[in-house]
């Protein structure tokens, strides 16, 4: 059913990201900074901070930029210390949201959060409330029309966990978090490019949501994303091609 697609999902979250380009790049700096503090400045030996760096080309951020975000979060530049924090709540139909956000200021993060989401019709949970519904991995979509056979076959050959194929002809390669971008370029090398790669949260089960209710949740959503210091929300709810 249309309803249910998840290539249309898919598209369309990735066109509502796209017309938020200009959080884009602060986003994608946190990221990076964040990374090398935890991890380190080294490209190849930092998983995380390599998929940032690959995100932020992807989105022509300017290699200077990319390097003074790498050696703030590395010690070699003074900058803002920011801390990792995630939220847990439920949206519209019951669905599940996390909220995964960086800041440099607790008190502003939990309150603006808690704001959209009550604004909105929705729950700020407890720690744990909602995680177990998700699981976190590497996640790369390729769009209908892509040979299964072959794409599986490389899949598997390239160390992915799992692959699903969908009712709407897309395909899902599951990877483990830290093994993305290996398998993503041995895909690559393949003549594989998939329109969605990223580590994420998957719902194990999703919340098909229509009319109203679709409409009431994508605000929430949106609401959630205009956050200044949330980088990513998740959720279990899927929407119908016109919500």
């Amino acid at each position: 059913m249309a309803g249910h697609s998840k290539w249309a999902n898919i598209q369309h979250r990735k066109g509502r990201q796209d017309a938020k380009r200009g959080k884009i790049f602060t986003r994608l700096i946190k990221e990076i900074t964040v990374a090398a503090r935890l991890g380190g400045g080294d490209v190849a030996s930092n998983p995380r901070l390599r998929l940032a760096v690959e995100k932020a080309y992807e989105q022509n951020m300017p290699k200077e930029n990319v390097e003074r975000a790498i050696k703030r979060g590395s010690g070699g530049l003074e900058g803002v210390n920011y801390e990792e924090i995630r939220y847990e709540g439920y949206g519209i139909g019951g669905a599940a949201v996390i909220v995964d956000c960086m800041t440099d200021n607790r008190t502003r993060t939990v309150a603006d959060v808690r704001h959209a989401f009550t604004k909105y019709g929705g729950n700020l949970g407890t720690d744990g409330s909602v995680v177990f519904l998700f699981r976190h991995c590497g996640q790369m979509v390729f769009a209908p029309g892509v040979n299964e056979s072959q794409l599986v076959d490389a899949a598997i050959d390239a160390g992915a966990e799992d692959v699903e194929t969908h009712e709407d002809g897309s395909i899902e390669v599951i990877t483990g978090p830290a093994d993305l971008s290996a398998v993503r370029s041995a895909l690559a090398a393949g003549g594989f490019k998939p329109a969605l790669a990223e580590v994420t949260m998957k719902p194990a089960n999703e919340n098909a949501l229509v009319g109203d209710d679709a409409i009431r949740m994508q605000k929430l959503l949106d609401a959630l994303e205009a956050v200044d210091d949330v980088q990513e929300v998740y959720t279990t709810a899927v929407f119908d091609e016109t919500a």
